[in-house]
């Protein structure tokens, strides 16, 4: 059976490149790996949430399920007083991430492997971004809501892009059932942008 990219510790053989690219105005390089999500090109969904993204220049900023990395350093670009913890079970898609970060010249974001939530566990964050691992089933992608809403500080926001094909009525109704407040931001191409807010 082949990987899935939600692997601990991929076996594929690597097939390292480099890709070129901009997103919000900032030209931006990445080396992907075979074994790692969207290793061809920055995802569309991925595009779709970065293009509607709204961060404090200050802010405290989860990214899960990073990959290697476009979320997570395009918002250390815009972030650019705040912190950047990006976290991804698989080792190789870490690994990616902070060889990234160094690649773009970013200061303030780190990469780190992590199930789900392990390594975060009691920090807190103004601001949680996921694309997450729909393969990996309904009951993970549930767990990075209902996880990742303990983490954020009162008045903080989740921005979640799912496809519509790929479960976003329900992770739309999960995320109003544990927040209480969530909005669709943007639709494009049938990728759906939700911001879910905790109460202050």
């Amino acid at each position: 059976m082949a990987d899935h990219y939600y692997t601990r510790k991929p076996g594929t053989e690597h097939d390292r490149h480099q890709l070129e690219t901009e997103i919000r105005g900032y030209k931006l390089r990445f080396m992907t790996d075979a074994g790692v999500f969207s290793k061809t090109g920055i995802d569309y969904g991925s595009r779709v949430l970065l293009d509607a993204l709204e961060l404090r220049e200050d802010a405290n900023v989860l990214d899960v399920g990073c990959g290697y990395g476009p979320i997570g350093i395009t918002a250390a670009k815009l972030a650019t007083k705040g912190v950047v913890t990006m976290i991804d079970i698989n080792e190789r898609a870490v690994g990616l991430a902070n060889e990234n970060v160094r690649l773009n010249g970013v200061t303030n974001a780190v990469a780190l492997q992590s199930d789900i939530y392990e390594k975060v566990i009691g920090q807190t964050f103004d601001t949680v971004i996921t694309n997450p691992p729909i393969r990996a089933g309904k009951e993970v992608v549930h767990r990075i809501f209902e996880e990742g809403a303990k983490l954020l500080a009162p008045g903080g926001a989740m921005w979640v892009v799912i496809q519509k094909k790929q479960g976003a009525p329900s992770a739309e109704a999960k995320l109003e059932a544990i927040f209480g407040n969530v909005e669709e931001v943007t639709k494009d191409k049938g990728y759906r942008i939700f911001r879910a807010l905790k109460e202050v």
